[in-house]
């Protein structure tokens, strides 16, 4: 068996999937099942389309682009490069922007391609990642929009609790609501989708304080790792639906502290230890490159992470109670992070089980 191995349990991932697009559903919201955590797996993705979800987002188009054949709508989630405005037309149905400039490519590429192509116009309501802010722009961007040709504005979305840690809360997702009726007032434009942002807004189903009109909510972490707002397990839903395991390639005693003079180390950072004596030490292939040992955790509580460098990851075994020999392999629970990473990388084996 190869290692690094993450396992990833399809069965939990796609419990998880049909539980929430059921309770969405009974609130008058769609869920967009999100793919970049997994790096667009098309093994995951067939799950979620299997649960009952139409349309899988990514935020990069070579993600959705690996999706062609799965039969669903494919929605980019970051605003487009104009670089891409072929391939985002090309390998994808729903694309969430902010950028005039960019729309009128993707409207030049719609009408070479003889498609047409959904938009999401994003609305920034204090997250301060993407999206406009102010009314004046917001309107301004409808009225050049709607003159476009092969392009359609079917709503409008916005992210909260990714780069300003915005809480969702029911005052700032009736901002939405409100720019909705506005838009429809002046233009007479009655859009489909307010797309009310990501799996840290399924907190707001207690006690139903998702507004009246948000009928979209973009879920990835919740789905793949049964996590919402501030990365804590959502009640009912599985949360370890991964496991990483890494093999062991060095087993020693040795100093806890480093010997001689310490400069920086190999990502430029001066580490502190704590000198504890003669300590069994276990170096794990995998690495930084991999993922960052901050990620991820042992199932045995016993182990500590020692830190890592770009190809090694150091552990203390002197208090677990498996005596470890050079060839074994350590478990880790991991972190949307961790998920992020190892997914990404190519050096480390991705297992998938159906049958848990």
């Amino acid at each position: 068996m190869p290692y690094p191995k993450l396992t990833v349990d399809i069965k939990k991932i796609k419990y998880n999937s049909s539980k929430l697009v059921r309770e969405s559903a009974r609130k008058g919201i769609e869920v967009a099942g999100v793919t970049k955590v997994v790096c667009g797996n098309p093994n995951i993705a067939q799950a979620l389309v299997d649960s009952g979800i139409k349309i899988i987002a990514d935020s990069r188009i070579e993600n959705l682009r690996k999706l062609e054949e799965i039969q669903c709508k494919k929605m980019l989630l970051r605003i487009p490069m104009a670089s891409q405005a072929d391939d985002v037309v090309r390998f994808s149905d729903i694309v969430l922007v902010s950028e005039i400039s960019t729309v009128k490519k993707l409207s030049k590429q719609a009408y070479k391609q003889e498609k047409v192509i959904d938009l999401i116009l994003m609305i920034d309501l204090g997250d301060l990642r993407e999206g406009l802010f102010y009314e004046s722009e917001i309107l301004k961007a409808v009225s050049e929009i709607s003159s476009l040709k092969n392009i359609k504005l079917l709503g409008l979305g916005t992210n909260l609790s990714c780069y300003g840690a915005i809480i969702p809360s029911r005052e700032i997702l009736e901002k939405l609501v409100l720019i909705k009726n506005k838009i429809k007032n002046l233009f007479n434009m009655d859009l489909e989708i307010l797309s009310g942002g990501n799996s840290g807004s399924i907190k707001l189903f207690e006690d139903d304080q998702i507004p009246a009109g948000i009928n979209q909510l973009r879920l990835g972490a919740s789905i793949i790792l049964g996590i919402g707002i501030d990365h804590l397990p959502i009640d009912g839903l599985s949360a370890d639906t991964f496991t990483l395991e890494a093999e062991i390639i060095e087993l020693r005693k040795k100093p806890s502290k480093p010997v001689g003079k310490q400069g920086l180390d190999a990502f430029g950072n001066k580490p502190v230890f704590i000198d504890l004596g003669i300590r069994s030490r276990a170096i794990c292939a995998i690495g930084r490159q991999d993922v960052n040992p901050e990620d991820i955790s042992p199932f045995d509580e016993k182990i500590n992470i020692l830190g890592g460098s770009s190809d090694h990851l150091i552990l203390d075994v002197t208090d677990s109670e498996k005596k470890f020999e050079v060839g074994d392999t350590v478990k880790f629970r991991i972190n949307y992070g961790g998920c992020l990473s190892l997914m990404t990388s190519p050096y480390v084996h991705k297992e998938f089980s159906y049958s848990s």
